[in-house]
């Protein structure tokens, strides 16, 4: 069978692989970088002598094309729920506390409960989903649930940057309808949360490349791509720089790198503009830290941290939607986040421990209206033997490892489909 080039080894590049050597498809495997994962990476860190993720990366038990490429890999069991009940909030300028409970079918009869909602709330406050529903191709999360509060603080901006990494102000109602759709409308089975219980690595990389590597493949590391060598409709060779490597007429190649890389190899391929950083930091606590209810989960408004994920003796924070912080100095960072940390975990301020800052620069492509359009199809390159896939591509799903491994995985469907059609001419 026909080679399947894949030049990019994140999740998308993942994903495809292994869907495509399950179905006993060669495939080669490029990544420009030493290690393989792309943003969902792991490093052990000397400063706090732990494996740190990158990023704090939640997944949903509705991430149907994550968790099934969990299965392929063998590594559904590393994932643990951080909470075995409703998700905890705190808020740290009023000190008030509460729990996110949807309900447990597709109605969402909590809403009408007033001890069941967040404090301060009505049920209006969250029936204005139908507005994200109905919301057009330019509306805004904030043109369509407005900026009432205490519902906009306590609810629609911390599930919108959540989501999307972009304020209401910013991001797409069609976006955010997506993700609700799915989750707090089916139910309370749809909403629960998963993480990596020891790293994403663990998760997410190592089983798929030693799934690989049982199917005679591995990555070559090192190889950025520079180019692509076209000859009239097709891509004729892929431009390694110090190598050339031409393509037989039947071979495909999946393009799976940042849409920064297509850009310069696919120029005037239309392509969503701009990205937004996320700012993680990590903490080390005594084994003894806990959260409210025993909780490895915490979601916070109210101050700068947004979320705390807390593993035995390391408490790891995100701030999404981090452009007014992505440029301070990781000491200033430290200290403005160690506060809230502190609070969540009932510890005093001083002395301040080892805090490792992780700055994600371009952590997802800017999820605005106007992106929506420009988010590229599969084959939008008009190339007969070249498929695009990467979060940024039209899935219709938020820039999130879901999104990643479905473009991965679609772009495997459609290379089969394509191999499978020219074998039976």
């Amino acid at each position: 069978m026909s080679r399947v080039h894949i030049v990019g080894a994140g999740l998308a590049g993942l994903a495809a692989a292994v869907r495509l050597s399950a179905a006993g498809v060669p495939i080669v495997l490029y990544e420009a970088a030493p290690q393989a994962g792309g943003r969902c990476r792991s490093y052990r860190d000397p400063q706090l002598g732990r494996v740190l993720d990158n990023g704090n990366h939640l997944l949903l038990s509705a991430n149907r094309a994550a968790l099934a490429y969990l299965d392929e890999i063998g590594a559904r069991e590393t994932l643990a729920s951080p909470t075995d009940g409703p998700l905890p909030f705190l808020d740290l300028a009023s000190g008030e506390a509460w729990r996110l409970e949807p309900s447990d079918g597709p109605i969402a009869w909590w809403v009408f409960r007033p001890s069941r909602r967040i404090p301060g709330t009505r049920a209006a406050d969250f029936l204005k989903a139908v507005k994200l529903r109905l919301a057009g191709p330019d509306a805004t999360v904030a043109e369509a649930v407005g900026t009432a509060e205490p519902a906009n603080a306590r609810f629609w901006r911390p599930l919108t940057v959540a989501v999307l990494n972009a304020p209401p102000e910013k991001a797409s109602a069609r976006l955010l309808w997506t993700v609700l759709a799915e989750t707090f409308l089916k139910g309370a089975a749809w909403c629960k949360p998963l993480i990596a219980r020891d790293s994403l690595a663990d998760s997410l990389v190592e089983p798929a490349l030693r799934t690989l590597a049982a199917r005679g493949t591995a990555p070559r590391h090192g190889w950025r791509l520079r180019g692509l060598v076209r000859e009239r409709d097709r891509v004729a060779a892929l431009d390694f720089g110090s190598e050339r490597i031409a393509l037989a007429a039947e071979e495909r190649v999946i393009l799976a790198t940042p849409p920064t890389v297509v850009a310069d190899v696919l120029p005037g391929l239309p392509l969503p503009e701009g990205s937004d950083p996320i700012v993680n930091a990590h903490v080390a606590v005594s084994t003894d830290a806990r959260l409210p209810d025993g909780a490895g989960i915490l979601g916070l408004v109210g101050g700068v941290a947004e979320w705390i994920f807390l593993r035995p003796g390391l408490a790891s924070v995100t701030v999404s939607a981090a452009a007014q912080w992505v440029d301070r100095p990781a000491e200033e960072l430290a200290a403005r986040l160690w506060p809230d940390v502190a609070r969540a975990l009932d510890l005093p301020d001083a002395p301040q421990p080892p805090i490792r800052i992780v700055k994600e620069r371009r952590a997802t492509f800017s999820q605005t209206p106007a992106n929506l359009c420009r988010r590229p199809d599969p084959d939008a390159a008009g190339l007969a033997n070249l498929l695009l896939a990467g979060d940024y591509t039209a899935t219709g799903l938020p820039a999130t490892i879901e999104g990643a491994v479905t473009s991965g995985q679609t772009a495997a469907r459609l290379a089969l489909q394509r191999l499978g059609a020219r074998a039976a001419c």
